[in-house]
């Protein structure tokens, strides 16, 4: 690695708990954002999940993805520019708004990448727009995965064909492994 990639690029030890293992991952231009900066993201969650975040905010690009980490944690991503916590994050923040409650039936195949079909849902936020990010759940408020709406929040519980949601990240994947 030449020492220009090496100045913008540093590599962070994270400690496996699945097999133990010491796993390197490359992330680049992670800082920390200023106050105003950090207020706005904060405001911004706070609109889109009506929950409230805390302390500091760093940023960093990991392959195609931004990402953001609060109190050091990696925490969240931006999906096309908007920022939304991730599984872990939605975890910890317990998020009230853009929920999509799944049936057990449907767990696995989530889990597995599978988009959100219509049927597999048992309610949704009903203020929920066609191409919203929107947050995945269990019939317990367990976070399982995130993904796009692909029909509005009435939609998806009047619904009994189609695929509702698009998967973009869920329990078990590439980032999710970033965050535990």
């Amino acid at each position: 690695m030449n020492k220009a990639i090496a100045m913008k690029a540093f590599r962070i030890l994270l400690e496996s708990k699945i097999k133990n293992k010491k796993i390197f991952i490359l992330m680049k231009n992670r800082h920390k954002l200023r106050k105003k900066e950090a207020k706005e993201l904060r405001n911004q969650i706070k609109n889109i999940l009506g929950c409230e975040i805390d302390n500091e905010i760093e940023i960093a690009e990991y392959e195609n993805w931004k990402i953001f980490f609060i109190n050091g944690k990696f925490l969240g991503l931006f999906i096309d520019d908007i920022p939304f916590l991730n599984v872990e994050g939605l975890k910890k923040y317990k998020a009230t708004k853009r929920f999509v409650t799944v049936d057990d039936g449907a767990i696995k195949f989530i889990l597995n990448g599978a988009d959100v079909m219509a049927p597999g849902i048992t309610s949704a936020d009903e203020n929920i727009r066609k191409g919203d990010i929107v947050w995945i759940r269990d019939e317990r408020g367990l976070p399982l995965a995130i993904g796009k709406a692909l029909m509005s929040g009435k939609e998806m519980v009047l619904s009994k064909k189609g695929k509702a949601v698009e998967n973009l990240h869920h329990i078990g994947d590439k980032l999710w492994k970033l965050s535990v």
